[in-house]
C-alpha cells in the first residue's frame, strides 16, 4: 500500500467515525463495504517485505554515505593526548624522510650504473683534453722541423761565421769558428700509437783553423781529458813522464771544431716539449721546458739568431729545466 492509499482509506474512516458521533444516517451496506476494504488492506499487509524494504534503503543509506568522502567525524582527543599525537607524527614523518634519504629507492645495480656513467664521462673528457693536447705538440714539431730544414738548407750555402766564444777551461777559448754543415730530421710514433712526431733533431758543425794548446799537471791530466771527451773535442795529447814511466805533465792540441745539437722531444704526459742542447750557446748539456703553443715564427726566429750567435731573447721564452 502506498502512501496515497494510506491516506485515503485514512479519510474514509474519519468519515465513518464522524458519521457514527453526530448521528448521521449512513447505509449500511457502505459501512459494512468500508469494514471489508479495511480487513483486506491490513490482511494484505506484508510485514516481511516491509522488513526487507526498510533493510535494503538502510543498507543503501548506509553504503551512500560511505561513498562520500567528505563526511568525516574526527576523533576528539584531550588537549595533552593532542599534543602528544602531533609530535610523534612529526616524529615519524622526520624518521620516513631520514629512512628515504638513508635508502634510496634505488638499486645497487642502477647506483653501479650512475656511478659507471659518471666515471665514463670523465675518461672521456680526459681523453679529448689530451688528444687536443698531443695534436698541438704535434702540429708545433712539424712545424719546428719544417723551419730547422729550411734554416739548415740555407745555412749550408752561406756557412756564415758564428760569432761565438766558447770558454774551455781557465782563460782558453775556442772562437771565430763558421758554420761547416747541418742536418734536421724527425721520427714518429708507431702507427698503431697515432704516428705523431715526438722528436725533432738538428745538429750542425762549427770549426775554425786555430789550434789551442792547454798543459796539464799529472793530477788533472785524466780529469781534462775527460772533459774534452763530453764535450766532444778532438784533441792529441803529449805525455811527459819521468824517470819512473810516471806522467809528469801532458800538453793538448784542441782542435778548433765543435759538434752542436738540440733535439726537440715531445712530453706528451706533461704537455710539453723538451728541448735539450749540446755545446749551443756554451760548452755542454743545457735542457730547457718550452710550451708547445709558443712555437710561432717569432719564436722560431729568435731561436735562429741564438744559433747563428746574433743578439736574441730565446732564453726569456724558454724554462730551464733543472
Amino acid at each position: 500500500m502506498n502512501k496515497l492509499d494510506k491516506k485515503e482509506t485514512s479519510n474514509t474512516i474519519l468519515e465513518a467515525i464522524r458519521a457514527k458521533r453526530d448521528n448521521r444516517t449512513s447505509n449500511a451496506d457502505e459501512i459494512a463495504r468500508i469494514e471489508e476494504s479495511l480487513i483486506a488492506d491490513i490482511e494484505a499487509f506484508d510485514l516481511d517485505a516491509a522488513e526487507r524494504n526498510a533493510r535494503r534503503d538502510n543498507i543503501t543509506q548506509s553504503a551512500a554515505g560511505k561513498a562520500n568522502p567528505g563526511i568525516s567525524f574526527p576523533k576528539i582527543l584531550p588537549a595533552g593526548e593532542a599534543f602528544h599525537h602531533k609530535k610523534k607524527s612529526a616524529a615519524q614523518a622526520a624518521s620516513n624522510a631520514t629512512n628515504a634519504n638513508a635508502h634510496p629507492e634505488t638499486s645497487l645495480l642502477d647506483q653501479l650504473r650512475q656511478q659507471a656513467a659518471s666515471r665514463q664521462r670523465e675518461i672521456n673528457s680526459a681523453e679529448v683534453e689530451r688528444t687536443v693536447i698531443n695534436e698541438t705538440i704535434d702540429n708545433a714539431l712539424q712545424q719546428l722541423f719544417s723551419f730547422l730544414h729550411e734554416l739548415v738548407q740555407q745555412l749550408n750555402i752561406v756557412r756564415p761565421e758564428v760569432p761565438r766564444r766558447y770558454l774551455l777551461i781557465d782563460r782558453y777559448e775556442i772562437g771565430e769558428m763558421h758554420w761547416q754543415d747541418g742536418f734536421a730530421d724527425y721520427r714518429t710514433q708507431p702507427q698503431s700509437a697515432g704516428a705523431m712526431v715526438e722528436l725533432v733533431t738538428f745538429t750542425y758543425q762549427l770549426s775554425a783553423p786555430e789550434i789551442i794548446n792547454i798543459g796539464r799537471d799529472a793530477l788533472v791530466v785524466e780529469r781534462f781529458r775527460t772533459l774534452l771527451f763530453d764535450y766532444g773535442l778532438q784533441a792529441s795529447c803529449k805525455e811527459i813522464r819521468n824517470e819512473r814511466r810516471y806522467i809528469e805533465r801532458a800538453e793538448f792540441s784542441v782542435k778548433s771544431q765543435l759538434s752542436v745539437s738540440a733535439r726537440w722531444r715531445a712530453d706528451f704526459s706533461q704537455g710539453r716539449i723538451i728541448l735539450e742542447t749540446r755545446n749551443l750557446e756554451r760548452l755542454g748539456n743545457i735542457n730547457y721546458i718550452v710550451r708547445p703553443e709558443q712555437i710561432d715564427q717569432g719564436f722560431l726566429d729568435e731561436f735562429g739568431r741564438m744559433v747563428l750567435g746574433h743578439p736574441n731573447r730565446f732564453r726569456d721564452l724558454v724554462q730551464r729545466l733543472i
